[in-house]
């Protein structure tokens, strides 16, 4: 799956500008076709994963043709995708789960969730587990979102279920550190699936959301600081 710049910003809620200047800046992977910039599905979504997303808050300040700084602002998210993260974990719930080994945790987190998406288990264990074995789905900071591409095609409706391991668990992130709370990530679709993984990414580098996660909250209060947390997003 190609992307052009319209998509990417869309998918990372910034101007086509920003994009713009971080190609130019080498921050962002691309390829270009016909003297056109295109972006691959996968490289964007390896690119995510190692969090090198660097948005902050507001976008950076960036020259305008006649020298002068014009600071251009992030976009507020709206419609359907402002509080995208809070419904799909409401449908995906918040697991508490037993596993020592990252094969083992998966295969018993996808006996719970497999039958809200109606599909068989050891399938869908196997589709995320191969998916481990290409690369960890690990962020920093504890988080891990194991997914899998194959998923796309089979998934009834979006849905992310949280899942909290009985002890950290190694599971090949790139600071080292071992995860103390996966997001089960299951998209409709493959812009959808990227917009899941960057919100998830900006929510994973919140102090806030990490300090929240490391008490292991039941679902009510996950969801209410999730929806307060959506609600003022600006990636």
């Amino acid at each position: 799956m190609d992307l052009k710049i319209k998509d990417v910003a869309e998918l990372l809620n910034i101007s086509e500008t920003t994009i713009r200047r971080m190609l130019k800046n080498g921050e962002i992977p691309a390829y270009k076709l016909n003297s056109q910039y295109r972006f691959s599905r996968n490289e964007i979504e390896a690119w995510m994963m190692q969090q090198k997303l660097g948005l902050g808050t507001v976008e950076k300040e960036l020259p305008s043709r006649t020298g002068e700084q014009q600071i251009y602002p992030a976009k507020q998210e709206s419609g359907a995708n402002q509080f995208s993260l809070y419904r799909a974990i409401n449908r995906g719930g918040v697991h508490n789960v037993k596993g020592k080994t990252k094969e083992d945790l998966i295969r018993n987190a996808v006996e719970l969730i497999a039958p809200t998406l109606r599909l068989d288990p050891a399938v869908l264990s196997e589709l995320l587990i191969d998916r481990e074995k290409l690369m960890p789905t690990a962020f920093n900071n504890g988080i891990a979102v194991p997914h899998a591409r194959e998923c796309l095609s089979q998934v009834p409706f979006d849905l992310v279920a949280v899942v909290f391991p009985e002890k950290p668990i190694e599971y090949g992130a790139l600071d080292e550190k071992p995860v103390e709370a996966l997001f089960f990530l299951f998209a409709t679709g493959d812009k959808i699936h990227l917009h899941f993984l960057a919100k998830i990414a900006h929510f994973s580098s919140n102090e806030k959301a990490l300090a929240l996660l490391k008490s292991r909250p039941e679902k009510g209060k996950l969801l209410e600081f999730i929806r307060e947390w959506e609600g003022k997003l600006r990636i």
